[in-house]
């Protein structure tokens, strides 16, 4: 499904997976085009087939049974881990309009997703030493529901976020996810929030305005 935001901004919503080589070759291309102005901002979003992908703080220490496909990514962080019951969001939106502000379009993103898993009765948050979205697993400990890895080239930006709607969670065991060893990783599912994939891409879709328009630099700046 295409459609478009205010703004112009496409946004995509697959319904089948898409290989992560072939959605990285995708961003790159069109990270390419909106520098050049010659395509629109984009935001898509899709699930893959299991894959580990590695950022680029990725330590070969934490790739600890790399039973599915390793990609190495040009995007910030560690090794992470995507498959079918995660939803992923690729971001590409010229920041060079956006007040060219990496960490307030990071805020952005995890207050998006984190305002998104409250629509749907999931309290999360951000935590300034470990990057992600948290939440209490169903024992009480914190656990990590969603993961954030972005990269700027010529102030556009690509990748973005990934949310456990129901994956399988053993899948997370043939890494250290994102380097952080000490903690679990979750989904809404294990939290007993049941949600299809069209409604969280539609609950996505209504906080978009909010998301961009926490993008915009203050009065003060």
């Amino acid at each position: 499904m295409v459609d478009y935001l205010s703004g112009g901004i496409e946004w995509r919503a697959e319904s089948a997976p898409v290989a992560y080589r072939e959605a990285l070759a995708a961003q790159q291309a069109r990270l390419a085009a909106i520098a050049a102005g010659e395509e629109r901002e984009l935001i898509w979003l899709l699930e893959h087939p299991p894959v580990y992908t590695g950022g680029t703080s990725a330590d070969a220490a934490e790739l600890t049974d790399p039973r599915f496909e390793v990609v190495e990514t040009g995007r910030g962080g560690r090794y992470t881990y995507h498959g079918p019951g995660q939803r992923v969001g690729y971001v590409l939106l010229n920041l060079a309009r956006r007040g060219r502000d990496v960490r307030r379009f990071v805020h952005a993103l995890e207050g998006w997703a984190i305002a998104t898993l409250g629509d749907f009765g999931v309290e999360a948050w951000a935590v300034p030493e470990r990057v992600g979205i948290w939440t209490r697993d169903i024992d009480g400990a914190e656990a990590k529901i969603g993961a954030i890895g972005v990269r700027v080239s010529r102030w556009v930006t690509m990748h973005g976020f990934a949310v456990n709607l129901d994956p399988d969670l053993t899948h997370f065991s043939g890494i250290v996810p994102c380097g952080i060893a000490d903690f679990g990783v979750t989904s809404m599912a294990r939290l007993g929030v049941a949600v299809a994939q069209p409604a969280w891409d539609e609950a996505l879709r209504r906080r978009a305005g909010e998301f961009l328009a926490a993008l915009a630099p203050s009065e003060a700046e």
